[in-house]
Parts: structure tokens; sequence; C-alpha cells
């Protein structure tokens, strides 16, 4: 899929889920997805993996860390399916699944809008002039 069919799917998920039923404000939208780039941080500072799967039925820790799962795992110790996928990964995920989610609803054309942007990033000088960071 291109990012603009992953924003109408992903943001099709948010209304069937319930997350749409009364309008937010651009920067409760904005907190939440700095909340996810904060929980990405936190994850990194405990030191967790990139991915990892949680098991919520007995609270073990049940895959090799750093092993990317595209779906579902089964619990590797009880064969349990209702595992929660987690780590630095899974929260820069989260960031970026609310933000093509609000892409959807406000109907913004995320792929052209990051083509625009790199491409005018191509032109931009070493550190941007003297940039630290």
């Amino acid at each position: 899929m291109n990012l603009n069919e992953w924003r109408d799917e992903i943001h099709a998920v948010a209304i069937e889920h319930g997350w749409w039923t009364e309008e937010r404000s651009f920067g409760d939208i904005i907190a939440l997805c700095h909340s996810e780039l904060s929980e990405a941080l936190e994850e990194y500072r405990d030191g967790r993996p990139m991915v990892l799967n949680h098991c919520n039925l007995d609270d073990e820790i049940n895959c090799e860390p750093g092993a990317y799962y595209h779906t579902v795992h089964c619990c590797s110790n009880c064969g349990h399916k209702d595992v929660k996928p987690e780590g630095i990964a899974i929260e820069l995920a989260d960031c970026i699944i609310r933000i093509l989610d609000y892409c959807g609803h406000a109907g913004i054309d995320i792929e052209d809008a990051i083509l625009m942007k790199h491409e005018f990033n191509k032109t931009r000088p070493w550190r941007h002039n003297g940039k630290v960071i």
C-alpha cells in the first residue's frame, strides 16, 4: 500500500473503534503524537528491544529481543493469541498511525506533503547552515 492508502485504512479503523465520535482539537492530536514519542523514549531508556510481544495471559515476555512480527504472534509458552506488541519500534509506529489517522480525518495528501518536503530538504546546505542538532 502507498501512504495515502495506509492513511485511509488507519483512519477507517479509528472511526470503527470509536476514536472520532467527537471532534478533537489540533492541540489534542499533537499531544497524542507527542505522547507516543515519549513512550518510545521511555522504552529506549528502559533498555527495551525494538519489538517484543507481551503475553497478556501469563505476563511473560515470549519472543526473541529485537524480533519483528508482522502479525499477531502466539505466546511461545502457552499458545495464547492475545499478544500485545511492545517496544521502541511499536511506539514509533503508534506515532505514525496517529499522524496518518489525523491526515485521513483532515484530508491531507501525506504522500505529496512528504515528497514536497523531501525534495526541499535535498536542496538545503550542510546542517542547514550551522545548526548543531
